[in-house]
């Protein structure tokens, strides 16, 4: 990504004014063109992940959720009118639906049929037969900032590590690689959100909310935890 296009995004993201350079050139036919086209693309994925109150589940209708075995211990699901909105592990049934119903405002209803499609494609990965998802997630409930990230990270592919300083490059914030970790820290979708393939510098396998354990093994899966010391 060129310097330009880092600097665009943040315009028109809106986290810093155009530098004169940028000014000149958004004055161009090509400039005002691209600006065109970026704001495009950003209306795209807020209607796409979320963003706007009103596309947030009501709080009459249930998010459903299931469980399932895994090679990393049982993976919880939690999918909502808007998509996918929790994938959680290390915990229990009750703590995962008391959290989902405690941030979401909303009722949590055990569901096989609802959940079908994301339970499907999760084991679909743990047997190494997948490696995209192919799902729609609901980011409503997470900030901008942390939806950049997560946005960010799910065009990782499988196979490749990308750094902190990647991601904050990325969403244009160079200097951003902490508080890319802390965003990714608060993944709510992990797996399919794949902050596990994002890494420390140097090739250190840097942190994960899951433990170190679990980050391995699915980078294990994905044949590439070589390239993490």
């Amino acid at each position: 990504m060129t310097r330009r296009e880092r600097e665009l995004i943040a315009a028109v993201l809106g986290d810093r004014p155009p530098s004169p350079e940028l000014k000149r050139w958004l004055a161009t036919d090509e400039g005002r063109r691209e600006f065109a086209a970026h704001r495009r693309a950003l209306g795209a994925l807020d209607q796409l992940y979320g963003g706007r109150a009103a596309e947030r589940p009501s709080a009459t209708k249930p998010v459903h959720y299931t469980s399932l075995a895994a090679p990393i211990g049982r993976v919880l699901v939690a999918v909502g009118d808007a998509g996918l909105v929790r994938v959680g592990f290390r915990q229990s049934e009750a703590a995962f639906v008391a959290e989902l119903e405690r941030q979401l405002g909303v009722r949590a209803v055990r569901s096989t049929s609802q959940t079908a499609a994301v339970v499907a494609q999760l084991r679909a990965y743990f047997a190494g037969r997948r490696r995209r998802f192919e799902v729609p997630v609901d980011l409503s409930h997470v900030t901008p900032f942390v939806r950049r990230v997560l946005t960010a990270t799910m065009q990782v592919p499988a196979g490749n590590l990308v750094s902190y300083g990647d991601i904050a490059r990325r969403i244009g914030q160079p200097k951003g690689s902490r508080a890319v970790g802390q965003a990714l820290g608060r993944n709510p979708i992990p797996i399919v959100i794949p902050c596990h393939r994002v890494i420390a510098a140097g090739g250190r396998i840097g942190g994960y909310t899951g433990g170190l354990a679990i980050k391995r093994r699915l980078l294990r899966i994905e044949g590439v935890l070589a390239a993490a010391s």
